[in-house]
């Protein structure tokens, strides 16, 4: 007489969807988080005995076992274990058995395989079922990814489209990014990523037992999504030359990226910078159910030597001298927070964690960076785990200026010392505006409390032992600085300075600035004026000088006198980047050997924008309309708009634009036809062979069709 056997596996995929907020999921497999149960019903041939009961097994990975977690051998019952896997019966009919299984909270999240028998029956004829997903669960109290509030839970699980926030401190420009972690196949690459890493390679049965821990999963993926050390995903590349790939700024969104990796076999995809690693690094943790947000900080540095100061060496009119500055001071800097526990550190340091995946140094010899606590870098803890001295650099570093003469001397020179970690931005909960998180990180800059965690920190960071070194720093100039050298302040000199923009510098026009000198004493002063100004990287690396002047100044007592600086579009158009930064620079030399550097970055302008002609709903064509200009004084050719945004509309749409006049505005129109209802992001850029990329984006709200 045959056996019981399974027939028929129902898996309630929109019952459980919508329970777990994995419904967005595209696909047949069943998509769960742990810590949570689902349902299924079973269908068999026919009922079972009444003193038989199902006996499941759940397996993940290769080699999966019960002593790594990665395999559980389990009956029906109906009481609930917690920390367990279990299987609950619900409801039996004659042939049909309703069953929901639980993990436990702290579950390998991957993909399951999961197989059933009959009690009475021998142990190899399990019948395999198929497979699910599990994924962190931030709606489970008992989950050390669990996030309390549901509208946090909304934006940093559940958003597919964010803001990444760019430009320089006192210009902050806002560019949508389409995170797309619910488009077809992306669930799928995000773990192939992580069976990409160098630990599945190196022990793929171990590796695959450690994906329980947040911590140990968002380190793996800061490494796996560039590309230094692995098969990453985006390779990295500032030197301004994109041949053979996409430059960076063109990207709109990580799915366009991930899909690239994937189908060109996991070849590293060009290029990226910081707001790409960053963009991406999102993508991959919001869909394994992880809180995750990105993150920009204004003037960030990179502190090469760890010794939480950036040293900068100038010259006589204030220019960077490349080979002797090892350490930056990024225009800004983009990294990830992703909210977890802290098993490792204990419950102080629960919460937000740095992530940074752009490959700036290596960490346990991998190009990776965190997690890093939050709470850990305001308090000066540099020494918890993971990477804190270079976090709490890139937020608190002393910035120091030092003047290169040509004898090989060196001096300091006054300037800012406090401009590095300003406006540490997101993107605010529910809304496209910009929430400044600074006090997250420091406490108020010169403050009494933060300049004590400053001195904790570097107290913490030179008794840390580094492979035996003494606390002795040498710079790139080969003269070794004391840590009491470095806090040294500069003499104040007797006169300030500071840049001012006249009119708004736009892309495509001449710029108009001045430099306002003021005289602080009651004698009169003679002043040498040595003027720079280079188009840079948003690194501010130079790229091209495009003004050196020099200016002899008298200032009487008391004094303000403004020295107008004109730059031409011919000046600066050839060698404008993409980035549209120029950084000027002003030495100013006072008669009794006083030395003031005065600096400004500038980022141009553009116009763009986006109006949708209509109410947009679910399977209905709706118009947009983009009024985009010409911003030269020259005819322009061979344009291009792109267009992206997930839930409204299949990959990215390209449409010509006609020949624009010098100044021209023009208007393109073309239809999108939603396929999600909610708020969703459309993103436009403007792409020409003559000018850098304009790019702007407008949030759409879909209705549901009656």
């Amino acid at each position: 007489m045959a056996g019981i056997r399974v027939t028929e596996v129902d898996w309630q995929r929109p019952r459980n969807g919508a329970a777990h907020h994995t419904e967005e999921y595209p696909g047949p497999v069943l998509v769960v988080r742990r810590g949570q149960r689902f349902t299924f019903t079973l269908k068999m041939n026919k009922p079972l005995e009444s003193e038989e009961t199902l006996i499941f097994t759940v397996e993940t990975g290769p080699q999966a076992s019960e002593a790594l977690h990665t395999k559980a051998v389990f009956q029906t019952t109906e009481l609930e274990v917690r920390d367990a896997w279990m299987a609950v019966k619900e409801i039996q009919t004659e042939n049909t058995m309703t069953v929901s299984l639980i993990s436990p909270p702290n579950a390998v999240i991957g993909r399951y395989q999961l197989s059933t028998r009959v009690s009475s029956r021998r142990r190899n004829s399990d019948r395999k079922l198929g497979e699910f997903i599990l994924l962190f669960n931030p709606w489970c109290p008992e989950d050390a990814v669990f996030l309390a509030s549901e509208e946090e839970r909304q934006e940093y699980v559940l958003s597919d489209s964010g803001v990444i926030f760019r430009g320089v401190e006192k210009h902050i420009r806002a560019q949508g990014w389409n995170f797309g972690q619910f488009e077809e196949d992306i669930l799928n690459i995000c773990l192939s990523i992580l069976d990409r890493s160098l630990s599945h390679q190196a022990d793929p049965a171990t590796d695959v037992s450690r994906r329980h821990d947040p911590i140990y999963v968002t380190r793996a993926i800061s490494a796996m999504v560039n590309s230094n050390n692995d098969r990453g995903v985006v390779q990295g590349q500032w030197q301004g030359k994109y041949g053979g790939g996409t430059s960076p700024l063109h990207w709109s969104g990580s799915v366009a990226i991930l899909h690239k990796w994937f189908k060109g076999r996991f070849k590293p995809v060009k290029y990226g910078q910081c707001w790409v690693f960053a963009g991406v690094m999102c993508t991959v943790l919001r869909c394994l159910g992880i809180a995750t947000r990105v993150v920009s900080n204004f003037n960030s540095a990179h502190d090469t030597d760890r010794n939480l100061t950036v040293d900068k060496y100038v010259d006589s009119f204030g220019r960077t001298l490349e080979d002797l500055t090892e350490d930056s001071m990024w225009n800004f800097h983009v990294w990830n927070e992703s909210w977890f526990a802290r098993q490792d550190l204990g419950p102080s340091y629960n919460g937000w964690q740095v992530l940074d995946a752009t490959p700036q140094e290596e960490s346990e010899g991998v190009f990776r960076c965190g997690p890093a606590s939050v709470t850990a870098i305001r308090e000066g803890d540099v020494h918890l785990a993971h990477d804190g001295p270079f976090v709490f650099a890139e937020v608190n570093a002393d910035y120091i200026t030092w003047l290169w003469n040509e004898d090989e001397s060196r001096e300091r020179v006054y300037s800012d010392t406090k401009k590095i970690g300003r406006c540490i931005s997101t993107k605010a909960v529910g809304s496209d505006s910009r929430v400044d998180i600074t006090s997250l990180y420091k406490y108020p800059e010169g403050s009494r409390k933060e300049r004590q965690v400053y001195s904790k920190a570097v107290k913490k960071l030179f008794s840390m032992e580094v492979s035996g070194r003494r606390t002795r720093v040498h710079r790139a100039s080969g003269c070794g600085l004391w840590r009491d050298d470095l806090l040294e302040p500069a003499t104040k000199p007797c006169i300030t300075g500071k840049f001012k923009v006249l009119e708004p510098p736009m892309l495509g026009h001449d710029l108009k600035l001045a430099l306002c000198l003021g005289n602080l004493t009651s004698r009169a002063q003679q002043v040498q004026v040595n003027l720079s100004g280079a188009t840079i990287l948003y690194t501010r690396r130079p790229v091209a000088e495009i003004l050196h002047e020099s200016h002899a100044v008298k200032l009487e007592p008391q004094e303000e006198k403004n020295i107008p600086i004109a730059i031409s579009y011919s000046q600066y158009k050839k060698d404008l980047t993409e980035d549209k930064k120029i950084l000027l620079a002003a030495m100013c030399l006072v008669t009794r050997g006083e030395k003031l550097l005065v600096e400004k970055d500038i980022t141009l302008e553009d116009f763009i924008t986006i109006k949708v002609l209509g109410p947009a709903v679910v399977g209905v064509a709706v118009t947009v309309e983009v009024m985009v200009v010409n911003p030269l004084s020259e005819r322009v050719e061979n344009c291009m708009l792109t267009v992206e945004g997930s839930g409204l509309l299949q990959g990215q749409l390209s449409i010509d634009v006609p020949s624009l006049e010098p100044q021209e505005k023009a208007s393109v129109q073309f239809n999108i036809t939603p396929s999600r209802s909610g708020p969703r992001q459309l993103q436009v850029d403007l792409i020409s062979p003559h000018f850098p990329d304009i790019k702007g984006f407008v949030i759409i709200h879909v209705a549901t069709a009656n």
